[in-house]
């Protein structure tokens, strides 16, 4: 059991990641008008996060359970970082991350817009508040099962591995203009070392 519930998570971190990959975009899009492509990103990552949610099965073994007041911050901070999440998707343009805006641009026969990256709120503190709120629902409940903390497991390596990525992606889109971001800017606070830290200019350099 625990085996396919390893593959449900899996599944969504590998169709999550490589859709958003430059060079599997751009292959797609021959087929798919970039127009499209947002909404056809959403659809199929929902899709493939509700075949999760569905298609899981619950494990009674506790790992670890909070109770009392405990459970009560847990549970009021779990709330709270569905706000966080959807504050974040706001800052990055939620028209952009569920395809709306490129489509309606399309739908009423005008270019579409172009993008601007402009580090706004949370973005001056961190380069990835999504993935941290995302990061926080999937720790913050009050009881945690074995199938729980294997979701845990699997999402947490996701979300550092996807955070690399995006860094990687929008280096690619913006170029200087996202590496002197990463220059100032940490991929989450506290991180002092390795890809998810401040980089500076020369260590950019030297890696690439």
């Amino acid at each position: 059991m625990l085996s396919i519930d390893l593959l449900l998570p899996a599944q969504f971190a590998a169709i999550h990641s490589l859709l958003l990959t430059p060079n599997v975009r751009s292959r797609l899009e021959r087929s798919i008008s970039s127009a499209f492509y947002g909404l056809f990103f959403c659809t199929v990552t929902c899709l493939s996060l509700c075949l999760v949610m569905f298609q899981w099965r619950s494990n009674p073994v506790v790992v670890w359970q909070a109770t009392g007041l405990g459970a009560a911050a847990v549970e009021g901070a779990f709330g709270a970082l569905w706000l966080a999440l959807f504050y974040s998707l706001h800052l990055s343009g939620l028209g952009y991350q569920t395809g709306w805006t490129p489509w309606r641009a399309w739908l009423r026969g005008e270019p579409a817009p172009r993008r601007q990256f402009q580090p706004r709120s949370a973005y001056l503190f961190m380069r990835h508040p999504v993935y941290l709120s995302f990061l926080g629902l999937i720790w913050f409940v009050p009881t945690v099962t074995l199938d729980r903390a294997l979701l845990i497991a699997v999402w947490t390596v996701y979300v550092f591995v996807g955070s690399y990525l995006k860094d990687r992606r929008l280096q690619h889109y913006l170029g200087p203009t996202y590496r002197e971001y990463q220059a100032r800017v940490p991929g989450y606070p506290g991180m002092v070392a390795g890809p998810l830290a401040r980089i500076p200019w020369g260590e950019r350099g030297a890696a690439e």
